[in-house]
């Protein structure tokens, strides 16, 4: 499962019901392209239950704007809709298994 492609256009859509922990990067980005894969290990981990999407800040800069996204890679987890928790930089793989089981109700 690959993380969705956010624009725009396409992204109150897409966040509006349950969680949606989206990556906010750019490819010139090094520590956004570091984290990419484990973005997409999360997206096929968390399948059914998060959905997983990507926002390229050079292409959507209305989206980035609007989560006062400074820094990249930011990522933001959303719940219907609504952002409920950020996190700035590259993070090991666990820190956003961390956030995502908290959100879910699962026991640590």
């Amino acid at each position: 499962m690959k993380p969705i492609e956010l624009t725009d256009t396409n992204f109150k859509n897409e966040i509006e019901s349950g969680l949606t922990l989206v990556d906010f990067w750019a490819p010139w980005c090094g520590p956004c392209r570091m984290i990419a894969p484990v973005v997409e290990e999360l997206a096929s981990q968390y399948e059914g239950r998060v959905k997983v999407g990507k926002v390229n800040v050079d292409d959507n800069q209305g989206t980035a704007m609007q989560y006062r996204v400074m820094s990249i890679p930011t990522l933001i987890l959303f719940k219907d809709g609504q952002p409920v928790e950020g996190v700035v930089g590259a993070q090991p793989k666990r820190s956003f298994e961390k956030l995502l089981d908290k959100h879910l109700g699962v026991l640590q």
